[in-house]
């Protein structure tokens, strides 16, 4: 049974697919200016739309970032209610980021040219 997004929308299969690829990338973006904490993270998200996310899909995502060692985490004090987890980037996470950042536009022009019908040449008209 395919789980609905933030706002209790069942995406499609291709937006489920397309977010699973980007959303990892989006939050460590979204922790390059500043620590952020997941319930943060989860209506920034909602507050995009298309990258909806809900706390079932952040939380365990955060965790494995965690665990990559693309993130730290710090506990905070919160004036309205229990203390809560920080995340921040790391140096490989800020690394990961700057990759995705650097290989996503020519992965997005390839796939908006083959979604026009102008996708790049192939090598079939060369001669060996």
């Amino acid at each position: 049974m395919e789980q609905g997004d933030a706002r209790g929308r069942v995406p499609g299969k291709a937006e489920s697919q397309l977010r699973k690829g980007v959303l990892e990338y989006c939050v460590l973006a979204l922790m390059r200016e500043e620590s952020r904490y997941g319930v943060e993270l989860v209506q920034t998200l909602a507050a995009s739309g298309a990258l909806a996310a809900g706390q079932g899909t952040i939380y365990p995502l955060l965790s494995r970032l965690r665990r990559d060692d693309l993130v730290a985490t710090t506990w905070r004090e919160s004036a309205s209610g229990p203390p809560r987890r920080y995340y921040r980037l790391t140096e490989s996470g800020l690394a990961a980021l700057e990759e995705f950042s650097r290989i996503w536009p020519a992965f997005r022009d390839a796939v908006d040219g083959i979604l026009r019908s102008d996708p790049p040449p192939t090598d079939s008209g060369r001669k060996p």
